[in-house]
């Protein structure tokens, strides 16, 4: 397993204590940035998480910015991304379970590291159930083609 990382200055903190709480647990990480406070994009980083995750270069990703959602609209606008911004344990399994999501957006002024390492863990560790529910994610990726 190898999870792309990705923020903005308002992620910063919350990105870096993801990547050493991954590493502990034995998972690769590729960081994309930022790498500083400084005032950012995060559209940027956005996308260069999201083409290493549609690339196949990483199996997942997250990206972390003040509120995950500005993270989320720009990763989403990758062909073949389904990122969710979300702060709770169950979106954090469902989200897997039944969309499929390929990348967590996380907010570091809406989660504290501690929340955001588990949402983090249960993202990973949780499988796509298919099923009926791969017809809904078909479907989501035909309205790419439109």
């Amino acid at each position: 397993m190898k999870i792309a990382l990705g923020c903005d200055h308002a992620g910063l903190k919350l990105k870096n204590a993801l990547i050493a709480h991954l590493k502990e647990k034995g998972i690769e990480t590729v960081d994309f940035g930022t790498y500083t406070a400084d005032s950012c994009d995060y559209p940027v980083y956005a996308e260069k998480t999201a083409r290493a995750v549609i690339g196949g270069e990483c199996d997942l990703g997250i990206l972390c910015c003040g509120t995950g959602i500005g993270m989320s609209m720009a990763a989403n606008k990758i062909r073949g991304i389904r990122a969710a911004a979300l702060s709770d344990a169950f979106s954090a399994e469902a989200t897997r379970r039944h969309n499929n999501a390929n990348i967590l957006c996380l907010g570091e002024r809406v989660v504290g590291e501690g929340l955001g390492c588990m949402l983090a863990d249960i993202f990973i560790e949780t499988p796509f159930d298919g099923g009926r529910h791969q017809k809904r994610i078909d479907l989501i990726s035909k309205l790419d083609d439109r």
